[in-house]
């Protein structure tokens, strides 16, 4: 129930949260090399995929929709994580939160600055592959737009939750293959997830990637939103949220 003294203190929360992700938008916005590798990469990726398979069109309609998710979640778990931990080393981190800001306010401030970003990269790529690229998708297109953002979201979500383990720019990078290279192993991009042994199949049902897979490839052959596609937004959307909530309770001030 909110009562006369708890509302300043959440009005305060949010200029914090938003002075945050001012900050960090205005050091993306004077970091080209950084927002290259955020905005153009992914697009680049998939034109590159697409002329791979110039003359196997649909091995391109099968494997698209699932990297147009897979290579911005890579994409944006590489730059965040790097991003927080020299927030870490140059001591950035310490002097924030020796002020009135919480790490809660600090994570949603990254999260709604590189959460406008994944908007931005789900509608470069979304659009570049559905149409220049030539791309089929049965479903709704504002569908696999969403499914696009939430996979950036995630990526976003677990490269802060990773840079807390990391006490180097390396070790935050080696942190990609370790949590990210199994999930694309089992997440269905390369052999169904039907197919695999039952101890795999088990664990890739409960990897994030999985779902984000599943919902890509039901909408390149469903042409109306079900239930399913729905539960699997969800699962990311969720995944995304506990990652922020484990970066919140992680989260040091400086390196060892």
């Amino acid at each position: 129930m909110t009562t006369p003294r708890t509302r300043p203190r959440r009005a305060h929360a949010l200029r914090r949260t938003l002075a945050t992700a001012r900050r960090v938008l205005t050091q993306l916005r004077h970091d080209p090399r950084t927002l290259a590798l955020l905005l153009v990469v992914p697009c680049l990726l998939l034109v590159l995929l697409k002329y791979m398979f110039d003359a196997q069109p649909a091995t391109f309609d099968r494997t698209g929709p699932a990297l147009l998710g897979v290579f911005p979640l890579l994409v944006m778990f590489l730059v965040t994580s790097v991003a927080m931990l020299r927030e870490r080393t140059t001591g950035t981190l310490e002097r924030l939160l020796t002020m009135p800001l919480g790490k809660l306010d600090l994570l949603l401030g990254y999260a709604l600055a590189f959460g406008a970003v994944a908007l931005l990269q789900a509608t470069l790529a979304t659009a570049l592959t559905i149409g220049p690229l030539g791309l089929h998708i049965a479903g709704p297109t504002w569908l696999v737009f969403a499914v696009a953002v939430a996979d950036g979201l995630l990526g976003m979500a677990l490269g802060l939750l990773v840079s807390a383990f990391a006490a180097t720019e390396f070790q935050a990078v080696q942190f990609l293959p370790a949590v990210l290279l199994p999930q694309m192993l089992l997440c269905g991009l390369f052999v169904p997830r039907d197919a695999m042994a039952t101890a795999l199949r088990w664990a890739s049902d409960v990897l994030p990637l999985s779902y984000a897979v599943d919902a890509m490839t039901r909408l390149t052959t469903t042409a109306t939103a079900d239930s399913a596609v729905a539960r699997d937004l969800a699962v990311v959307a969720g995944s995304a949220l506990l990652a922020l909530a484990l970066g919140a309770a992680t989260l040091r001030r400086r390196t060892a």
